[in-house]
């Protein structure tokens, strides 16, 4: 899942969504504890969430409709579809308490930036310049994300415009997915936690 997702999944405990947010810049268990627990669990529930959605059969629906254009990174491309439709599902946000939650998410980062990776606060102060949360919710801001993402990527040489265009194209059907799939992701990390929490 991409950064909306993460947040989200975090239900508000603001230890859990910095470490859901942080994980993919914490690399080895040397460094996971140098952080306090609460981010710990955040970190752990992320790559549970990474690895629940990465081989659901769902995902692997999704990733078709991408996967000639993209190849290897056709993954990459669905977890920001996902967060798109997560934006925009009515019964999780509307457009103002989208608003409202990206600014809190930006707000608990901000308040333990002193502790956090530097690699992370980079791409943090793009995130928070441009507003990445609030506008994965419109067409220009997810395409935006998808040129971005073919940017920063070494190996993937197809036009974002056509990664646009099959997004586009397969809009309906990726927004199926996408509503088949989040309910049970978030009854996965909703039992994960209840479990570790005991």
């Amino acid at each position: 899942m991409n950064y909306l997702a993460h947040a989200y999944l975090s239900f508000r405990q603001p230890e859990l969504i910095t470490g859901n947010l942080i994980a993919d810049f914490v690399k080895g268990s040397a460094k996971l504890i140098t952080y306090s627990p609460g981010i710990q669990q955040g970190i752990r529930i992320h790559r549970a969430i990474d690895s629940y959605t990465d081989q659901h059969p769902v995902t692997s629906m999704a990733k078709r409709f991408f996967l000639p254009s993209c190849g290897h990174y056709s993954g990459v491309f669905t977890d920001l579809v996902y967060d798109h439709f997560l934006a925009t599902d009515t019964g999780r946000f509307s457009p103002d308490s989208l608003l409202s939650f990206s600014r809190y998410v930006y707000d608990e980062i901000t308040s333990r930036e002193a502790q956090l990776p530097a690699t992370f606060l980079q791409m943090f102060q793009y995130m928070q310049q441009h507003n990445w949360l609030y506008n994965y919710r419109t067409i220009d801001g997810i395409s935006s994300s998808f040129r971005g993402i073919s940017r920063r990527t070494k190996y993937l040489q197809t036009d974002p415009a056509l990664i646009i265009a099959v997004f586009l194209e397969h809009y309906q059907e990726l927004q199926s997915c996408y509503h088949s799939f989040f309910p049970q992701l978030e009854t996965y990390v909703e039992n994960l936690l209840l479990t570790e929490n005991r």
